[in-house]
């Protein structure tokens, strides 16, 4: 039986929709947090930081499906 040698790319592809969802709903509490006056200044700080982990994912796997270019 032969692979797909789409298969992994199209995981890709849902694993990006994932975290970008997981990104957009991040910054949506940030924004939510920070208007609030009475916010918890170390659960903001730990919202961000997973918001970044979150982006830095996203560029390696979008990394992963642009194909590398012969210089």
């Amino acid at each position: 039986m032969f692979s797909d040698p789409y298969q992994p790319q199209e995981a890709i592809k849902r694993r990006i929709a994932e975290l970008a969802l997981e990104h957009r709903g991040l910054d949506t509490m940030i924004e939510a947090l920070s208007r609030d006056g009475s916010f918890d200044e170390l659960q903001l700080r730990r919202l961000k930081k997973r918001k970044l982990q979150v982006k830095d994912a996203i560029v390696v796997l979008q990394m992963q499906l642009v194909p590398d270019i012969l210089a």
